[in-house]
């Protein structure tokens, strides 16, 4: 993997970053696997900041000093297991978890600021489809958080998968707020199963502003999970991804994302490898 580090960190103008959650190590691991990697940028996840050893953490993320292609921020509360733990658990929706997840996006916002990032990403959680109260509340929620984040110079992004493209593109029209965009992952659209990331692509083309690289192969149980894979032996599509991003003007970093797998550090530079051949 030597030889990713005299290869440019750009493909097709884009900036290549890497998800630091995907390599499951603490600050200097990370700094080890972007020197390995020839990456300069990274996709920093903030839910460590409010561990018990979050100054630390903090400490050592300014040490390194790195440029921070958007910050990422998750909740203590949000269980994975299943779709439908995810659908009770995820994001900002949970009214009992609301007080805390507002206070740790509100200080994320502040950390984002301080760390020289243009967004801060983050799961909404699921968003209804239909009109009434739990979609008001989440607007409402959304209005304040993306309000804070304008006031401090940032975009806030809702990353795709939870909802169909149309469905996040009716939100946002509705909300109509500056500060709001999207961070694409492919992957979510198939694992989750709310349709081609490709056509996606062009519904949501006027707020994606980060993209996640990351592969994922549907599943053949509804109600399941699909299955994230390395990049490239998925259903995403190379080639049809790159294409769509460059006909809507694309204009952010890709980040390069794995969050299954035994060896991400392997995996991530085949993506790296992938992305440069074409």
């Amino acid at each position: 993997m030597n030889e990713l580090k005299n290869q440019p960190d750009t493909v097709c103008g884009w900036p290549l970053s890497v998800c630091s959650w995907s390599l499951r190590c603490d600050p200097d691991g990370v700094a080890r696997a972007m020197e390995t990697l020839g990456l300069r940028q990274v996709n920093l996840a903030l839910k460590p900041a409010f561990a018990e050893n979050g100054a630390d953490y903090l400490a050592a993320v300014r040490h390194h000093a790195w440029t921070v292609s958007a910050a990422t921020i998750g909740f203590f509360h949000e269980d994975y297991t299943s779709l439908e733990s995810i659908r009770a658990t995820g994001g900002i929706v949970p009214d009992e978890h609301w007080p805390r997840s507002r206070e740790m996006v509100l200080r994320s916002v502040e950390l984002t600021v301080e760390l020289g990032a243009p967004f801060l990403t983050l799961h909404a959680g699921f968003i209804e489809e239909e009109e009434g109260a739990a979609t008001q509340c989440i607007r409402e929620r959304l209005t304040l958080l993306a309000d804070v984040a304008a006031e401090h110079g940032i975009g806030l992004l809702l990353e795709t998968g939870q909802e169909t493209a149309d469905s996040l593109r009716h939100l946002l029209e509705t909300l109509n707020h500056p500060a709001l965009g999207v961070n694409f992952d492919p992957a979510n659209m198939i694992l989750y199963g709310k349709g081609d990331p490709i056509k996606a692509i062009g519904t949501l083309a006027p707020w994606i502003r980060h993209i996640h690289v990351k592969d994922a192969l549907a599943t053949r149980e509804p109600g399941k999970w699909g299955t994230e894979v390395p990049w490239g032996d998925g259903e995403v599509g190379q080639k049809a991804f790159l294409e769509a991003l460059q006909k809507i003007g694309y204009r952010g970093a890709l980040a390069i994302e794995r969050e299954a797998g035994d060896d991400r550090l392997r995996d991530i530079g085949l993506a790296i490898e992938r992305l440069r051949g074409g």
